[in-house]
């Protein structure tokens, strides 16, 4: 055997034993005629001694050592005089008689440190070196724990884990699929999934009941510090239930893996929050509940005052921000200038300081007088220091933008702390939205949710006030998965695929083998899935996924480290009749 034990395992009762260890070289440090060099595998760190009483050919060997080498060495566990309280095995050390050199290596471009000096360009080229990092590491074994635990909780609801296929028929559900050309049929192609949706629906068609993968999806759209070409889903289904059956579910879900990671109880279920009052007091349908701060409409204070820029506007809002009326004129600008950034696409913004003393100052003091400004002020639950931020403009535009400033706000008051965790569920979603570019409506979840049994009267003749029976869990301000009650009855789903514009051909060419299967008892039937890779995120208290997953790509869509997407051989072209012409495209 290449070892007796791990670097992580031994301690202060195995003092006298003799045991070999392998791994790789972490640093090394010489002190007179001493070198010790701490010896790094997956399991931690122990220090290695290299003494003046140890044999020559030993201490040459040792002084040839490097970072990263990858060693084998034998020892006595002896007691450290000078204990490492940081480390489990700190308070032992190994007094080295042989040692084997099993590989050396270059210099690495970065250090293999928690705090590494490496970006993130150089970190995903060599992923290889930077998932040595012992935070990387612990980032994978908590996703490993994880999956684990909830194959193990939802086993023991009745579930079942059935593996779905990866090359699909292409079919819109909101984002570009990634296609895939078929060789043994050209001209045409496979797309990967973007989730196995219309496949967990045949699977309650075929009476499975209970359904769940952790499973790989597919979509081509912009990417982001929470977002990734390819990522992992936690996918479920359930027969003969209604939403209330889905949301207790998975509740319970959420708080087994609280409990199972963090060893935090919530006794009191989550709250709910309408989609229209969280756009209306958050401006987002994911909130960040772990604050206050909601919006204070104030467009009926405001009107008449001669002041455009609220005149004018459909929608004033205002956010309170506490104990804030001692920001300079300089951290006013500051904050004006992050609404104007293109990423927000404010025009500006107007201020209110509600002064310790109780007095007024206002950017926008010489329109209204500071009894009409108090108003604003009650309105809001202002008190003395506290700090009135105001943005106008359409609604729902100048709501997201206020839901930026919000969060920015947030963050700058220390409000939005990692290890504080704030969970509910946003429901009641619209069925459709409207696209002005192509003046139609689409799903705003995908076409197989079912409305809301209350609104189904409304379907032609206020298509947009349509509820969806869907819903949405949030986590900290972050989407942590969502789903719905889905349509289970040919006319309603023929109904749904008119309202989205999808003639009946096309419905049959994209829809068919699923409108084929519901003619055949499709039972009452709803799920959700749970982002995997952002529920490990949330957990190991990380703002991006890129550090739960072994191999990410960068924000262009690209693996660093393999160099992919790449070009293929003409050869290859050829099999799959394919031309590629990139001047023509250009």
């Amino acid at each position: 055997m290449y070892r007796t034990n791990t670097c992580g395992e031994l301690r202060l009762s195995d003092a006298g034993r003799e045991v070999t260890l392998a791994g790789w070289v972490q640093r090394i440090r010489k002190m007179g005629g001493m070198t010790f060099v701490d010896l790094r595998d997956r399991y931690g760190i122990t220090q290695l001694v290299f003494n003046s009483d140890s044999d020559s050919e030993l201490i040459e060997a040792s002084n040839h050592l490097g970072r990263e080498y990858v060693i084998q060495v034998t020892g006595k566990v002896a007691e450290r005089s000078n204990k490492n309280p940081n480390i489990p095995t700190g308070d032992i050390e190994i007094n080295v008689t042989s040692l084997n050199i099993l590989n050396k290596s270059e210099v690495p471009p970065f250090t293999i440190e928690e705090d590494t000096d490496g970006g993130d360009d150089l970190r995903m080229k060599y992923r290889y070196l930077d998932l040595r990092r012992p935070n990387i590491r612990a980032n994978l074994e908590l996703r490993h724990r994880m999956a684990f635990e909830i194959r193990r909780y939802l086993d023991s609801k009745g579930f079942l884990e059935v593996e779905t296929p990866v090359l699909i028929k292409s079919t819109p559900e909101g984002a570009r699929d990634f296609v895939v050309p078929s060789r043994m049929n050209p001209g045409q192609f496979y797309a990967l999934p973007q989730s196995p949706q219309t496949f967990k629906q045949l699977l309650m068609v075929s009476g499975f009941d209970r359904y769940f993968q952790i499973v790989k999806c597919f979509r081509d759209e912009d990417l982001r510090a929470d977002r990734q070409p390819e990522f992992t889903q936690i996918d479920c289904e359930m027969s003969f239930v209604e939403q209330e059956d889905v949301l207790q579910m998975f509740e319970g879900l959420v708080k087994h893996i609280f409990k199972y990671v963090k060893d935090i109880d919530f006794a009191e279920p989550f709250p709910r929050m309408t989609w229209a009052d969280a756009m209306r007091l958050y401006g987002s349908d994911k909130p960040d509940t772990r604050f206050g701060m909601q919006f204070v409409e104030l467009k009926d204070l405001t009107e008449g005052s001669g002041f455009a820029v609220m005149d004018d506007a459909p929608y004033v809002g205002a956010i309170v921000a506490p104990g804030c009326a001692s920001y300079t004129r300089k951290q006013l600008d500051k904050l004006t200038d992050f609404v104007k950034r293109p990423q927000v696409g404010a025009k500006g913004m107007m201020w209110v300081k509600y002064e310790a003393d109780g007095s007024i100052k206002s950017s926008v003091g010489k329109f209204f007088t500071d009894e009409q400004i108090m108003e604003w002020l009650k309105r809001g639950d202002a008190k003395p220091g506290d700090l009135m931020l105001i943005l106008a403009g359409d609604t729902m535009k100048t709501r997201k933008q206020l839901s930026e400033l919000r969060l920015e706000m947030g963050s700058q008051l220390g409000f939005r702390d990692p290890n504080k965790f704030s969970c509910l569920w946003v429901i009641d979603f619209p069925l459709f939205e409207w696209d002005d570019e192509t003046q139609r409506y689409y799903a705003m979840h995908h076409p197989f949710t079912s409305p809301n049994p209350e609104d189904i009267d409304k379907l032609d003749s206020d298509t947009g006030a349509v509820r969806a029976t869907a819903y949405d869990m949030v986590v900290n301000g972050n989407e942590l998965g969502g789903g719905s009650i889905r349509i289970h009855d040919s006319e309603l789903q023929d109904k749904m695929f008119h309202l989205l514009g999808l003639s009946e051909e096309e419905a049959r060419y994209k829809f068919g083998f699923l409108m084929n299967a519901f003619k055949y008892g499709a039972p009452p039937h709803g799920g959700l899935a749970f982002g995997f890779d952002r529920f490990v995120s949330i957990l190991a208290g990380l703002d991006s996924i890129r550090d739960v997953i072994a191999f990410p790509k960068n924000n262009s869509g690209r693996d660093m480290m393999i160099d992919a997407p790449s070009e293929i051989d003409d050869s290859q072209l050829d099999e799959l009749s394919i031309r590629v012409d990139l001047d023509e495209k250009k």
